[in-house]
């Protein structure tokens, strides 16, 4: 547990993004084979990061159709006492919205349609992990557009850099 910590620390300290934990790869694993196996989903990429920086990631993306889909994976132990839906809150959803940005902004075709899902994941040492999905959770503003985002954003990111 020491050395867990320490690692942590040394990785907050440098900047670096925190190495996946083996709970969050089983977690994201069953997640993928869960939308795939269930919904029809075809896994587009694992553990995307942005490259404006490291530590923005989303964790699945996903395509329902015609539909790209961000997906946030929440592993919880199953004794859990807090649901992983609500460990996504205003600030993990900042941290979403501008990963997702960055991607879509980097698309030479951006997709016409794009929703942000959330899978909970429970596991336990002796179940097989159980997944709760929640589709279409509100991330963005209401007539949100990628296009219209752009320049903002670029904006927003000169101004921080000159501060």
């Amino acid at each position: 547990m020491v050395a867990w910590l320490k690692n942590l620390w040394n990785t907050i300290r440098s900047g670096e993004a925190p190495e996946a934990t083996p709970g969050g790869e089983r977690g994201e694993a069953a997640a993928a084979a869960f939308l795939k196996s269930r919904h029809g989903f075809s896994i587009v990429a694992r553990n995307w990061r942005s490259p404006r920086d490291r530590r923005d990631e989303i964790d699945l993306i996903a395509r329902d159709g015609e539909v790209l889909v961000f997906v946030e994976v929440k592993a919880r132990s199953a004794q859990a006492l807090v649901p992983g839906y609500y460990a996504v809150d205003e600030r993990k959803k900042r941290v979403l919205r501008r990963a997702v940005h960055v991607y879509l902004a980097a698309l030479a075709h951006p997709p016409r349609t794009f929703r942000f899902d959330v899978v909970e994941v429970a596991l336990s040492a002796r179940l097989p992990p159980q997944c709760l999905h929640f589709a279409n959770v509100p991330l963005f503003p209401q007539g949100y557009h990628v296009a219209r985002q752009s320049g903002a954003l670029d904006e927003a990111g000169r101004r921080s850099a000159e501060s």
